[in-house]
């Protein structure tokens, strides 16, 4: 799947945990804490929303900080 299409099915995804943060401003580089609002709760929600939707399993506990990184996880997980 392309880097691109990852990013604005990942932007959906976060619109729906996370309606109050202000998505025209969000790039790979945000933060999720500090850019998007996430806290631990809604970082399990952005899990569970992504193993949904790109159908794989979060092997271990990988730790994200960027857009960026959850996207990088993303590619190199999905048979999609």
């Amino acid at each position: 799947m392309e880097r691109e299409k990852i990013f604005d099915e990942l932007k959906e995804i976060l619109k729906l945990i996370k309606p109050s943060a202000d998505f025209s401003t969000i790039d790979e580089n945000s933060q999720l804490v500090r850019d998007v609002g996430l806290d631990s709760l809604t970082i399990l929600l952005l899990s569970l929303a992504i193993e949904n939707k790109f159908a794989f399993k979060f092997e271990g506990n990988p730790k994200f900080n960027t857009v960026g990184d959850v996207i990088d996880y993303i590619s190199s997980n999905t048979t999609i």
